[in-house]
C-alpha cells in the first residue's frame, strides 16, 4: 500500500507541476525527478491503467516542455551576453 500511495502522490505532484509557469515548472520538474526517480525506477510505480496513461501523457508533455525551455533559456543567455557586450561590461 505504501508503494501505491507514493505513486499516487507522485502523479498528483506532476499534475500540479504541469500548471506552473515556465521557470517554476522547470525547477519543480527537477525536484520531482530527484524525489521520485533518482533513487528508484519508474517501473516501481504502482498505478491503475488510467493513472499510468496520465503519467505517460505528462511525461511526454514535460519532456517536450523541457526541450523547448532549454532552447529558450539558451537563447535568453545569448541575448544577455550580447547586451552585456553592447553595454561594455
Amino acid at each position: 500500500m505504501e508503494r501505491r500511495d507514493r505513486s499516487v502522490k507522485a502523479l498528483e505532484e506532476l499534475i500540479y507541476i504541469d500548471s506552473l509557469d515556465s521557470y517554476e515548472r522547470a525547477d519543480a520538474l527537477v525536484r520531482w525527478y530527484n524525489k521520485y526517480l533518482s533513487s528508484a525506477d519508474i517501473s516501481e510505480f504502482d498505478l491503475d491503467k488510467s493513472d499510468l496513461e496520465k503519467l505517460l501523457e505528462l511525461f511526454y508533455k514535460n519532456i517536450n516542455f523541457l526541450k523547448n525551455h532549454k532552447a529558450q533559456t539558451r537563447k535568453d543567455m545569448i541575448d544577455n551576453k550580447k547586451l552585456q557586450r553592447f553595454l561594455g561590461n
